[in-house]
């Protein structure tokens, strides 16, 4: 299995990158409109904030009466 610099989750992709001076994994969400980053010190704790970041937008867009699957990224 090849390493990837991506999470997916619920037809979302996020990049991941890592800062050794920070010791934080951290990314943001592709192919949306807005800037969504999340971050964690842990591999299990980026993904947890992925999650949480795509769960608040999903929600951010139905309370606002955007279609989120209009900012929707294929999958690199």
């Amino acid at each position: 299995m090849k390493p990837t610099n991506y999470l997916h989750y619920k037809n979302y992709v996020g990049s991941v990158e890592f800062s050794g001076e920070d010791m934080l994994f951290h990314g943001k969400i592709i192919g949306t409109n807005s800037l969504i980053s999340f971050e964690g010190d842990s591999v299990a704790s980026l993904v947890e904030d992925f999650h949480n970041a795509v769960d608040e937008y999903i929600a951010f867009c139905s309370d606002n009466n955007i279609d989120p699957h209009l900012h929707e990224l294929k999958q690199p």
